[in-house]
């Protein structure tokens, strides 16, 4: 009894002291690095040229047929950037734009894509959501700064002057840029099926989707260009719940919005959905867990310790790093009697959901709508998309981005990352299996909270390092 004892206490003496060691990793360079700002003459002209870019108005909605505004666009584009627009040949689909830059040799073309259009700018800005205003930190202030006119100007900027110098790239390099992205309209299906019409396999795309940020995770020291190779589906999805109505005065129990408030509190208090330490979601921590906090640090160092334990606190640590492990449903919309004083025969929310790769559609909608069954609620899915093919983060196409943003951006960690929000890049599974989102840019807290909200800007700063970033990236490709 005593050797088992003792074998018992050496074990636990032998984990304790493998937990330690490992807690006690040397931070990174990425702990200490700061992306300093171009304030060069490079960096303001830039910055006009983003700001002529932002002050047309490009907002798209799902019931929108006019397109007018976005060939007025094109016209900018064509007077901001000359060559591309004579040298290249251009595709218009629909508002949507591809061009081509024939390359020298016939190797598998890349790809670069950066939308144009942008979401509406209501309620009350600093500045203007349409004029272009540079203040005097450098901010470029404007609806698609960040989201995602930053990257287009940058894209075009980068052909731009590798036209100016005379190159030519090794293989075709295509540019697109749809009109539709922010409802997930056609333009990027057009350009899909254009490019499988003509025979095209992409061997890169690269997308929008992460950036550079500081403490992209709470308790995480430094500053990382994070990566999407995942890209989760996307399911809007209606729950209706069905009862006798009546007048408010006499309510009975378990009236449809009662249900439907039950079965809410029900799927938020007992995540239904399964959460995995995928292997993406585990190298993004890796790659970050010697620059956390002590108490992170042990954790994330041993997950293969204390997985169990991550998976229960990680929502506390971080909801975008939570909604990296599972399918999620956000309920966003909710409908009811049309008077105060009246029982609703009917009665519903709409919820949001974003599929995960290891349950994707199928399985996470058979999960939800046994839940939903028990209250006597019904599911009906308005729209879904599946999860997107994953990247290998030890493959040739992740290798190179991360090289070339490791390059421009000096000391600054390099994370995998699941894309928890959706990208035109999704369409495109049919002509490229290695979609990478990344934007090559710099953007601080507000910048990041300000996508889709109040007061967008981006640093002009950051756009020589953008342009820099593609410039590497077609010349190594």
């Amino acid at each position: 009894m005593k050797i088992l004892l003792y074998i018992i206490a050496a074990v636990i003496l032998f984990l304790l002291l493998v937990v330690l060691k490992t807690a006690l990793l040397k931070p990174t360079a990425a702990k200490d690095a700061k992306v300093q700002l171009d304030t060069s003459e490079r960096a303001e002209r830039y910055g006009r040229i983003l700001s002529t870019m932002v002050q047309k108005e490009t907002i798209s909605g799902r019931d929108q047929e006019d397109r007018t505004k976005y060939y007025e666009f094109h016209e900018i584009l064509a007077e901001l950037f000359p060559l591309v627009h004579q040298q290249l040949e251009k595709t218009v689909l629909n508002g949507s734009l591809l061009f081509k830059w024939k390359g020298s040799g016939d190797g598998d073309p890349i790809m670069l894509m950066s939308h144009q259009d942008v979401v509406e700018a209501t309620g009350e800005w600093e500045h203007d959501p349409f004029s272009g205003h540079i203040d005097e930190t450098g901010r470029v202030w404007g609806r698609g700064t960040v989201d995602t006119k930053a990257s287009l100007m940058c894209i075009f900027q980068s052909v731009e002057e590798l036209l100016a110098e005379g190159f030519v790239p090794a293989c075709d390099v295509y540019i697109a840029s749809s009109c539709t992205e922010e409802w997930s309209g056609e333009g990027a299906p057009l350009t899909c099926q254009y490019l499988k019409d003509n025979g095209v396999e992409l061997k890169l795309l690269l997308d929008e989707g992460g950036m550079i940020l500081e403490e992209p995770v709470g308790g995480v020291k430094g500053t990382y260009g994070m990566v999407g190779i995942v890209e989760k589906g996307y399911g809007d999805v209606k729950f209706t719940a069905h009862g006798h109505g009546g007048h408010a005065s006499a309510p009975g129990k378990n009236t449809p919005l009662v249900r439907l408030g039950k079965f809410m509190c029900d799927v938020e208090k007992k995540n239904p959905f399964d959460a995995q330490f995928t292997p993406t979601v585990q190298e993004m921590f890796t790659r970050m867990a010697p620059n956390m906090v002590f108490y992170m640090k042990l954790l994330f160092s041993n997950i293969w310790l204390f997985k169990p334990l991550i998976i229960k606190l990680l929502p506390a640590v971080s909801s975008a790093a939570a909604a990296m492990l599972r399918t999620t449903l956000a309920f966003t919309m909710a409908k009811g009697a049309d008077g105060a004083n009246v029982l609703p025969q009917e009665a519903s929310v709409v919820g949001n959901m974003r599929f995960i790769q290891h349950q994707p559609n199928k399985e996470s909608l058979d999960c939800i709508s046994k839940i939903a069954a028990k209250y006597d609620i019904e599911t009906e899915v308005i729209y879904q998309d599946d999860p997107c093919p994953i990247v290998d983060f030890k493959g040739e196409q992740f290798k190179l981005i991360e090289a070339v943003a490791a390059d421009v951006y000096p000391g600054v960690g390099i994370c995998p990352y699941v894309m928890t929000g959706g990208t035109d890049a999704k369409f495109y599974s049919d002509v490229c299996k290695n979609a990478i989102r990344f934007a090559p840019l710099y953007i601080d807290e507000q910048q990041y909270e300000s996508i889709h909200g109040l007061n967008e800007n981006i640093y002009q700063g950051t756009l020589p390092m953008g342009v820099d970033f593609y410039k590497e990236v077609i010349k190594r490709s």
